[in-house]
């Protein structure tokens, strides 16, 4: 049994695992380098609860008429998922930047471990944070009045923001992989989390954009996440699916945006697992 020291608390790794077996030790090191006590968790479900609470219904009650605001509310939460999901796994890949520079990076990589579970490791802690602050959204827009259908479409909401937590971070891992410093690293985010969250059909359709820009939309992987989830939780989600892929039928081209969402993450996962073995041995 070998003992690794970290910022954190010292976590216990098993000789010689496989892959899946260190996971919960990398996992919980990097939950605790994230959240360090219960009053930091405050810190991640700020944004989704004034989302909630506060901006969407200011918005709803600001542009859209009477009959309407609630419709408004549900559309403008949903939309916002597709904001939090890239922010808080582009914000996790800083973690890897400060392991690299804080030498707790060197440290890992001479465990008895495959460099390919720590990604995973990493991954797993983005995603649990990642769903607490989607619970958190849904669940304030709800009491807050937003209308969500909860059916057997919930597994595309599901499924969907699960692919987007891993396309985004494995972008994140190989952002961080590749670039020298937190500040390089900061300047590249708002390119990868903010910027396609207006071209994605989160707060007007695809169609709206001009027609050049509508067909790039539909190749970016949060314009079918926010299809999905509209799609998954609200009752008239097939339009942006239609915006998409011009068909009848809504769950084969639900099927068909999962399957996009389903290559670039193993595209993403694949590509970061790589680099940072490449790193790891240069």
């Amino acid at each position: 049994m070998t003992t690794i020291a970290f910022p954190a608390p010292p976590i216990s790794l098993p000789h010689r695992s496989p892959v899946v077996r260190p996971l919960p030790a990398l996992t919980a090191r990097r939950l605790a380098l994230t959240v360090r006590s219960p009053r930091s968790l405050l810190v991640p479900l700020l944004p989704p609860l004034l989302f909630a609470l506060v901006v969407a219904p200011a918005l709803a009650y600001s542009v859209a008429p009477a009959a309407h605001r609630t419709a408004y509310m549900t559309f403008f939460c949903v939309a916002t998922a597709g904001l939090l999901i890239p922010l808080n796994c582009m914000f996790s890949g800083i973690g890897v930047l400060l392991d690299r520079q804080h030498g707790a990076m060197r440290e890992l990589l001479v465990a008895p471990i495959r460099r390919s579970s720590i990604v995973m490791g990493n991954l797993a802690a983005a995603m649990g944070i990642t769903w607490l602050q989607l619970t958190v959204l849904v669940g304030a827009s709800a009491l807050r009045g937003a209308d969500y259908d909860a059916s057997l479409r919930l597994f595309w909401f599901v499924s969907a923001a699960t692919l987007l937590v891993v396309v985004t971070y494995g972008i994140a891992e190989i952002l961080s992989t590749r670039l020298a410093s937190v500040e390089e690293y900061t300047a590249a985010l708002p390119a990868v989390a903010i910027v396609p969250f207006f071209f994605a059909g989160s707060l007007y359709p695809i169609t709206a954009l001009p027609h050049w820009l509508g067909d790039a939309a539909k190749v970016l992987p949060l314009t079918h996440a926010l299809a999905l989830f509209r799609f998954g939780i609200t009752s008239d989600g097939g339009q942006a699916l239609h915006n998409i892929w011009g068909m009848s039928n809504d769950v084969a081209m639900a099927a068909l945006s999962l399957g996009v969402l389903l290559v670039y993450s193993l595209a993403a996962t694949l590509g970061a697992i790589r680099l940072f073995t490449k790193a790891g041995r240069s």
